[in-house]
């Protein structure tokens, strides 16, 4: 039960995560060293995005630690690390609108974050009971449990593809954006894209892991039925 042949693209699953996680990085790491033309830092460049979208209310927040950035739709405040709160590189301010494009969407109530937020209450239960459902339904042979734990862990799968667009449309708001409004110069564009397409990689990489999991958990489930 703990052997299957989807086992084998999990596992090419798994290193193409690893490798996204490297490139993001070993591309944030090198627009890191080219400052931007207009020498705004992700601060500036996040804050004059925000107040030309109306968001004068938002908050931005230097916060410790290394990719740590993220927007809180609770408190309604955009958390930059400090590498990015305080550099003026491509990479900063790449990262710094792409959080702010988050917020935008909260603004305008784009529907996949709308539907994000509201699986978040269910995925976050499922999400931690799921494999301890899995376990025990395969340690004690019971495949009710196992189809419990599937239905919890359908959840979570698809809290994460949800997440997909979401980023991909945060960090296409970010761009259009910044073109413009004259943050970048079109030489930098393609800077910005590198780092904002690394990130989206492991993203996509994660989606992937937990697809290919689920498929693997529903044919184990239909193969011990049949039998």
């Amino acid at each position: 039960m703990f052997f299957h042949p989807m086992d084998f693209l999990i596992i090419i699953a798994f290193v193409l995560s690893l490798w996204a996680q490297f490139r993001v990085k070993s591309t944030f790491n090198h627009w890191s060293e080219v400052r931007s033309a207009s020498g705004m830092t992700g601060y500036e460049a996040a804050r004059r995005m925000l107040d030309r979208n109306g968001l004068h209310d938002v908050p931005i927040e230097p916060v410790p630690g290394a990719l740590s950035d993220h927007y809180d739709p609770i408190s309604r405040v955009v958390r930059l690390s400090e590498p990015v709160y305080y550099e003026s590189s491509i990479s900063a301010i790449s990262v710094a609108c792409h959080e702010v494009g988050h917020a935008i969407q909260h603004q305008n109530s784009y529907p996949m974050l709308v539907l994000r937020h509201r699986m978040f209450p269910v995925v976050r239960f499922s999400s931690g009971i799921a494999p301890f459902l899995l376990i025990a339904g395969f340690l004690f042979h019971s495949m009710n449990l196992v189809g419990i734990g599937i239905i919890f862990f359908t959840a979570a799968v698809a809290f994460q593809l949800v997440t997909l667009p979401v980023e991909f449309n945060a960090s296409s708001r970010a761009r259009d954006i910044m073109i413009a409004e004259g943050f970048i110069t079109q030489d930098e564009e393609r800077g910005v894209a590198k780092v904002l397409n690394a990130a989206a990689l492991t993203y996509v990489a994660a989606a992937l892991i937990a697809l290919l999991e689920l498929i693997k958990y529903i044919m184990i489930f239909t193969n011990s039925n049949r039998d």
